[in-house]
């Protein structure tokens, strides 16, 4: 087994390959910073990603670029970088790495529990998550048989909350307070679901909801 993973070294990207690794399968690595670079707003980066690396039968793509913020303050854009890296991203993944996969394939994209969960300041990042699950059922049907889920993570300790300084521990206090778990996500339970999703042959157009029950509350 042969997997793209997109995405940075560490954090949920870092654990996929893990896993992968773990069960026996090759990983290749590729993002902004990586050994394989591949810059998701062009097109013509991704396409000569695919031409270096050739047949692979998985591709992971946990790349973001988060525009959060009201609506009063939200960058415009930002708001374009979000749909850019995360959902137009993803749809040039799928043009040129399908056609170098086997009809057992799959494609695991990165969605999050704000596309069903209504929550100040995630207007955008609401926004391009539901926009990753409506293509992700869309890709489903065009590119069958080979499979396309995503993965829809609720808060997970990883680097992405770094940003925000002082107000991470704020922010993961909250989530622990209301989450029907009790605490926030680790990154190898993300893993471990994209691992399902990769190897479960029987599951395609779904948005797997991993977020400890957060959009319940």
């Amino acid at each position: 087994m042969k997997v793209l993973v997109i995405g940075r070294d560490s954090g949920i990207a870092g654990a996929v390959a893990a896993k992968v690794r773990e069960a026996g399968g090759t990983v290749v690595q590729a993002g902004r910073n990586q050994d394989e670079h591949v810059d998701l707003t062009d097109e013509s980066s991704v396409a000569a990603l695919a031409e270096r690396i050739g047949a692979v039968d998985h591709v992971v793509s946990t790349a973001s670029a988060r525009a959060r913020g009201t609506v009063a303050d939200l960058d415009r854009d930002a708001v374009r970088t979000s749909f850019d890296v995360k959902v137009i991203g993803p749809i040039l993944l799928a043009r040129h790495f399908a056609p170098r996969m086997p009809a057992t394939g799959s494609f695991v994209l990165f969605s999050g529990a704000s596309a069903r969960k209504v929550m100040p300041g995630m207007l955008a990042v609401g926004a391009t998550n539901a926009a990753v699950d409506a293509i992700t059922r869309s890709l489903a049907v065009e590119l069958a048989p080979i499979r396309v889920n995503a993965i829809s993570p609720g808060t997970i300790d990883t680097g992405a909350y770094d940003g925000l300084g002082a107000q991470k521990a704020v922010l993961f206090a909250a989530r622990e307070a209301t989450s029907p778990a009790g605490r926030v996500g680790q990154a190898d339970e993300i893993a471990d679901a994209v691992f399902f999703a990769l190897t479960n042959k029987f599951m395609t157009g779904v948005s797997l909801g991993v977020d400890g029950g957060e959009v319940l509350v």
